[in-house]
């Protein structure tokens, strides 16, 4: 996969914005990851989810990564109901 597979018409612009950030992290694997769940999820996000992704996106790439491929426990200071689907969804591909 080279990139996402929806479109952004239709979405507000936060979720323009988190739909292009989730796919231009910086590290390819950090594309995947989120440009994925982002592109199958991104319309049902609660207004919170959307604030929670929000804050995911600021935690650097190498950190967030050992996360989701859960090598390192979540700090309960970054524990979300959306990092806890990304981890889900992840683990059902």
């Amino acid at each position: 996969m080279s990139g996402t597979t929806r479109s952004s018409a239709g979405l507000d612009p936060r979720r323009k914005r988190l739909l292009y950030q989730t796919w231009h992290r910086g590290t390819r694997e950090m594309d995947l990851l989120l440009g994925r769940f982002a592109d199958s999820t991104i319309e049902g996000w609660s207004e919170d989810e959307v604030g929670e992704m929000e804050a995911l996106l600021a935690v650097p790439d190498p950190e967030l990564y050992r996360w989701i491929t859960e090598q390192t426990d979540v700090p309960n200071n970054h524990r979300s109901t959306v990092l806890s689907r990304v981890i889900a969804f992840h683990k059902a591909v």
